[in-house]
């Protein structure tokens, strides 16, 4: 057992134990009862006497039965079946998909493996294989004439009823129509002019070098083999267990009838047989019908109920405004949300097909994935909201009390003790005292205004907080978004103070700009885009340097007010930056796969490696003995995805965040007193969108695919319980 699943098994039991402690006392009590009235005796006992009947009876019919399926058998024979069908009968599924996965039409025999054979009972073409205890490698003779050197792919077989697979690329997280093919298309998955661009040119770049390449190999016929390889590779596990299945079947028995308790025997399981049959015929002629019938009702009047939601969210006035769920973090959570509960279904029914097929088909194995991580992290955002809610509502008027009184200190009191520090040389600088002056008290009448508005909806803040504090019942997403629409709303001020500063520092700064290019006798030439010289008057030259003095010197006092302003939104920005990098962790951490990636990384395949492996032992050999020719020994291994590809959207998320926050532009803008609009929520929601079409499926098509499966077909391929019973009934009388 792996050692993480005995970490999680301990914590789940150290867990039920602490939450079910009467529970284990009682358990205690009756340990202590069994073992005072004997009841441990009479228990070891029986345990004694079916150990002795298994070891005396059982297990020498079950070596009996594995010498007897170990018995050799002609190749001759084993290809002549292979050629009828014998040996792929009972197989579950057409065989086909596999042989079609695979590039095949048939099986064949490719060799034999520890068994001596003549020249008349052997193909020309065959491969010996030969194993022994002093060497780690088997030995291969290929055909009788001289044979060349022999390259031997060792690798452990994935085991498909785990979901183990080889592959060459990386498995892809992210779902394939997520292809940027268009403007409408990136900006819909919320990349911004500047990436599209820039995603442009490198795609140009890893164009031209492709063409530029000093040395370009053609593919060999064994590097296009190799998909088809990994295939058979993959089929390899459910192939060998049909054959062994099978393998009795090519010995022959001598042929008799039943006994008489056999005949018995099967009369009282044909009984048994048909009152199932009859129960199982009533269960799904009336009851599962029903009940399909209903769950699929009421699931498509829930997609209905959604669907209206999600046009609300995304209805636009025109098509260069804004939807409202890319305003507001809270209507974009409830899409999110609403979305995930749209694709759930088409992922089931997805899903529900791999039993249809053979599980070595690995198409749906990342589908799987996403589906049970969507799920995961659901449960765990609900388990964390039903926490936090509990705690909110329990202490509503306390967290009502606190969140009152750091917004009145840091956005009203503070910036008012802010504002009278500017008016009055702040630090020692000296300013402008009247333009100070000025500012402070416009500033300061704004924030006694917006004090008053605030303290009107005090007394309904505890029922926002109980609010709050029921919607997280929904999820820890949903207070967290909420927060971020609430901070944005008790800071529009602050929003309101940095644009008017910001607009005076531009539209300052400009003219001085303007100003000096006229004290050096030059101008801005709009149409060319360029600085050219002009002849100007002297009242022109004189008027402008009289203007420019004083803009110079009332600069320092504008930029103490546009610093102030400027740091106050940048906190503010980046607190919602860190809200909705908390809601991305949330909505879209990969939890399910870095569980796989640490507890069976074949789950997460990244790609194959091939290993030499140093074998002087069998180089000696094939040197003494020349009917073994050399052999060269390479280990195939899957390489399991890396974190930095299970991770790859945070690094996109941060890579946004950088360059959008701490690119050259902004710190230009800042310089300028330009506006430095935050990131746009389609660029932090594309992470989290990664994992659903681009396209939803509509109402009409979910009601077909829920509906294209009838019960009744779905009857027919629900296996019955008694199955064995009736396979055993309609066996022939003689074998």
């Amino acid at each position: 057992m792996h050692p993480f699943s005995i970490l999680t098994l301990a914590i789940f039991v150290a867990g039920y134990i602490t939450a079910r402690w009467d529970l284990v006392t009682r358990l205690y009590e009756l340990a202590i009862f069994a073992v005072d009235h004997g009841v441990l005796t009479r228990t070891l006992k029986g345990f004694v006497i079916l150990s002795l009947v298994f070891f005396l009876f059982i297990l020498p019919l079950e070596r009996l039965a594995a010498w007897e399926s170990s018995a050799d058998v002609e190749p001759r024979r084993v290809e002549d079946a292979l050629r009828v069908g014998t040996l792929v009968r009972g197989s579950p599924h057409p065989l086909s998909q596999l042989l079609q996965l695979c590039g095949h039409s048939t099986i064949q025999v490719l060799g034999s493996l520890n068994l001596e054979l003549t020249r008349d009972h052997r193909d020309p073409s065959w491969v010996s294989a030969y194993t022994n205890g002093t060497s780690l490698f088997p030995s291969f003779r290929g055909p009788f004439d001289r044979t060349p050197a022999i390259q031997v792919i060792l690798f452990d077989r994935p085991f498909p009823a785990r979901m183990q697979y080889m592959s060459l690329l990386p498995m892809s997280l992210a779902l394939g129509d997520k292809i940027l093919s268009s403007d409408n298309e990136s900006s819909k998955f919320g990349l911004d002019e500047d990436a599209q661009t820039e995603s442009f040119r490198k795609r140009k770049l890893i164009d031209k070098i492709a063409l530029h390449t000093v040395v370009k190999h053609s593919p060999t016929p064994k590097d296009l083999l190799l998909p088809s390889i990994l295939n058979q590779i993959n089929c390899s596990f459910e192939v060998a267990q049909l054959l062994t299945k099978n393998a009795p079947l090519l010995r022959t028995r001598e042929k008799r009838s039943l006994s008489v308790g056999e005949r018995v025997f099967e009369s009282a399981a044909t009984l048994w047989d048909y009152f199932f049959d009859v129960v199982w015929h009533l269960m799904t002629t009336w009851c599962y019908p029903l009940l399909f019938r209903g769950f699929v009702i009421g699931l498509v009047g829930h997609r209905v109920i959604a669907e209206v939601i999600l046009r609300v969210l995304e209805w636009r006035l025109n098509a260069d405004s804004l939807a409202l769920k890319d305003v507001l973090a809270t209507a974009q959570q409830v899409d999110i949300r609403l979305q995930q509960f749209c694709y759930w279904p088409i992922q089931y029914l997805l899903l529900r097909k791999r039993k249809d097929e053979w599980e070595s088909i690995t198409e749906r194995h990342p589908e799987y994935i996403r589906f049970y991580n969507s799920l995961w992290l659901v449960a765990n955002d609900v388990i964390i909201g039903i926490a936090i809610g509990s705690y909110i509502i329990d202490n509503a008027e306390w967290v009502a009390f606190q969140i009152n009184i750091i917004l009145t200190e840091w956005t009203i009191d503070g910036l008012r003790d802010m504002m009278e520090w500017l008016t009055d040389a702040p630090a020692g600088f000296k300013l402008n005292n009247e333009l100070a002056v000025f500012l402070g008290a416009l500033f300061v009448w704004v924030i006694d205004c917006w004090k008053e508005c605030v303290g009107s909806l005090r007394p309904y803040l505890p029922r926002v907080i109980y609010f709050i504090g029921f919607s997280s019942f929904a999820g820890a997403t949903m207070p967290i978004s909420l927060f971020s629409d609430l901070l944005s709303v008790l800071t529009i001020h602050i929003y309101c103070f940095y644009t008017a500063s910001a607009r005076i520092f531009h539209w300052q700064l400009t003219i001085i700009v303007s100003l000096f290019h006229l004290f050096r006798g030059k101008k801005h030439n709009v149409l060319r885009n360029r600085i050219d010289s002009c002849d100007y008057d002297l009242d022109q030259l004189l008027l402008g340097t009289i203007l420019f003095t004083l803009l110079s010197f009332l600069l320092p006092t504008i930029i103490v007010f546009y610093l102030t302003f400027t740091s106050a939104r940048m906190g503010i920005i980046f607190l919602k930056a860190a809200l909705d990098t908390l809601l991305a962790c949330l909505n879209h951490f990969p939890l399910f796969a870095l569980m796989l990636r640490f507890k069976d990384s074949r789950r997460l395949p990244g790609g194959i490696c091939f290993e030499l492996q140093d074998t002087p032992s069998a180089i000696l050999r094939s040197t003494v003995s020349p009917a073994f020719p050399p052999c060269s020994y390479i280990v195939l291994k899957s390489v399991p995805l890396s974190l930095r590809a299970i991770f790859d959207q945070y690094f996109q998320l941060g890579y946004r965040l950088r360059k959008h926050y701490l690119s050259p532009s902004v710190v230009y803008c800042l310089s300028t007193g330009q506006f430095v609009p935050p990131l746009h929520r389609k660029s932090l929601y594309s992470l989290q969108y990664s994992m659903l079409p681009a396209r939803r499926a509509s109402i009409k098509e979910v009601w077909r695919r829920l509906t294209a499966t009838s019960p009744a077909s779905v009857r027919d391929s629900i296996s019955m319980p008694n199955a064995t019973l009736l396979h055993r009934r309609h066996r022939p009388r003689t074998q």
